[in-house]
């Protein structure tokens, strides 16, 4: 019997030697590549077979979102689970919209995992966790801000304006107004260098 042929995608080190002690437990599976961001997923499945893709949602040069898009338009036969950090459930629609074939938090990334590879492999769907999800108005209580404004804290860290985030996050611009204006408020920073070192001294980056 065949192994089935992993490729995982996640631009942290430690993300992709962590899912792969966890895969190489299991006879029947084999990881056959690594990737730090979307392009990197394309190119390596030009030139090997993958039967199923790990995908991180939050890569730099493409995410995970946009790289599930081309996989399932070019690349049909490959069956993908997306890995997110946040149980959010604003993305569970545009998920379902792809076609992408199961959706896995991070923290759950043991057996589930191995439990979701076999599932998409025998053609059905892993989203048992859905139920777990927030919603976007419910907030982390540490900080007081919501895994959206928090997933927004981090783009701004990376760099990326308003219009930016909005394509990625598939939102309005004016949407992450909001957003920017309340996690300024919520995090007591006049500006982005002081919201950036409020970020990183509570460990959100």
């Amino acid at each position: 019997m065949s192994r089935i042929k992993v490729l995982l995608a996640d631009d942290h080190t430690i993300v992709l030697e962590g899912l792969r002690q966890v895969l190489s437990l299991h006879e029947s599976l084999e990881v056959v590549g690594e990737a730090q961001n979307g392009e990197e997923v394309l190119q390596f499945i030009e030139n090997q077979a993958v039967d199923i893709v790990i995908l991180d949602i939050n890569m730099p040069v493409m995410d995970g979102i946009t790289c599930a898009r081309i996989l399932k338009k070019d690349f049909p036969q490959i069956k993908i689970i997306i890995l997110t950090m946040y149980a959010q459930k604003s993305f569970i629609e545009e998920i379902v919209k792809i076609g992408i074939d199961g959706c896995l938090l991070k923290s759950n990334t043991g057996k589930e995992l191995k439990e979701a590879i076999d599932r998409v492999m025998g053609g059905k769907n892993y989203y048992d966790l859905i139920k777990t999800f927030r919603t976007d108005t419910e907030e982390i209580a540490q900080y007081k801000l919501s895994p959206r404004e928090i997933e927004i804290i981090k783009l701004i860290a990376e760099g990326l304006k308003s219009a930016d985030i909005a394509d990625k996050l598939f939102i309005s611009k004016h949407t992450v107004h909001t957003h920017r204006k309340n996690i300024m408020r919520k995090t007591g920073s006049d500006n982005t260098s002081q919201l950036i070192q409020f970020a990183r001294t509570n460990n959100l980056i």
